[in-house]
């Protein structure tokens, strides 16, 4: 076998371990001269692994073999698997003379023998075993070194596979390098949001526990145990405070950059991470709903949070 030394791209050097579902990567490689073959892996993100392989007619039992090594390889992701053949290069076609001769000598001696009037049909004795080849050979060694090409053809496809991929996650890892990039940036907008929120905390804790107080005394008319009422103001005042959301969005926050630090496939921990990040900015919201002081100041936060995590989110969704 023939082949010329298989041309991959992209080329580039891996970048954190940190991989996006979106990538490219193709090989080309020659059989022979008469038969080439190209070999293109395209993904995007998907929640799973969703393989799509496109190959030329009767090509079953390879393609069987390329979903278990792809499915050894790769996560997840929607990839699609190209496989395109060359058949442009072909040799000169010739034709064995004397054997024509002798099938034509042979035809007109019958014909005399049995007093018949037709001539011989070149294009029946061109497809007579032997007669027409190409590169030299015959067409019947013709058929079987097709054969022996499709195995060849197969062989090298598989051959290619694990540097295809080794190309595919290349691009994919250049990609989790700068997602990771904007990621960590869109933590420290977020982080920024929270600490400036927990700065807040205490004065729109004390606003809630005032207001609390004075619908209390507006309701009992001063005829009341003001120190019991102002137990239960606090107690009020308490379960609006936002401490808690407050930690646990630090927490998650710490979380996240350390799983994007550590990398591997951390795309789907991630997702519901952010689940839970957008739960706590709700919880946070609800708390400080018309509260006076500073309490709009923490709603326009806490907005803010939950576009944060949004755009923190779609850019979860490509990672692996």
């Amino acid at each position: 076998m023939s082949a010329s030394a298989p041309v991959i791209t992209p080329i580039a050097a891996a970048g954190k371990n940190v991989r996006s579902m979106t990538g490219f990567a193709r090989v080309s490689s020659r059989i022979s001269d008469a038969l080439g073959f190209t070999l293109s892996l395209k993904s995007v993100n998907h929640r799973f692994l969703d393989l799509h392989l496109r190959l030329p007619g009767g090509m079953d039992a390879l393609e069987m073999q390329l979903r278990r090594l792809l499915k050894q390889q790769l996560v997840r992701g929607h990839v699609e698997v190209t496989l395109n053949l060359d058949r442009g290069q072909r040799g000169e076609s010739s034709y064995d003379a004397d054997l024509i001769a002798s099938y034509i000598s042979a035809f007109r001696e019958i014909a005399a023998k049995h007093k018949l009037s037709c001539q011989p049909d070149l294009n029946a004795i061109f497809r007579l075993p032997g007669v027409f080849s190409a590169d030299g050979r015959s067409s019947t060694s013709g058929e079987r070194g097709s054969e022996e090409e499709m195995q060849a053809l197969e062989t090298a496809v598989l051959h290619e596979i694990d540097p295809l991929v080794a190309s595919l996650n290349t691009m994919r890892a250049q990609e989790g390098d700068a997602l990771a990039s904007e990621l960590l940036a869109g933590l420290d907008r977020l982080r920024k949001l929270v600490d400036e929120s927990a700065s807040l905390r205490e004065d729109v804790q004390r606003a809630y526990f005032e207001r609390i107080s004075q619908r209390l005394t507006v309701m009992l008319d001063n005829s009341f145990d003001r120190d019991r009422v102002l137990q239960e103001a606090a107690l009020m005042a308490e379960r609006s405070d936002v401490d808690e959301e407050v930690t646990r969005l630090r927490t998650h926050i710490d979380h996240f950059r350390a799983m994007i630090e550590g990398g591997g496939e951390i795309g789907k921990k991630l997702d519901f991470l952010m689940q839970e990040m957008n739960r706590e900015a709700n919880t946070l919201l609800s708390k400080t709903g018309g509260v006076a002081g500073n309490g709009p100041r923490i709603t326009e936060l806490g907005l803010s949070m939950k576009s944060e995590i949004e755009k923190l989110r779609e850019q979860v969704q490509n990672l692996e």
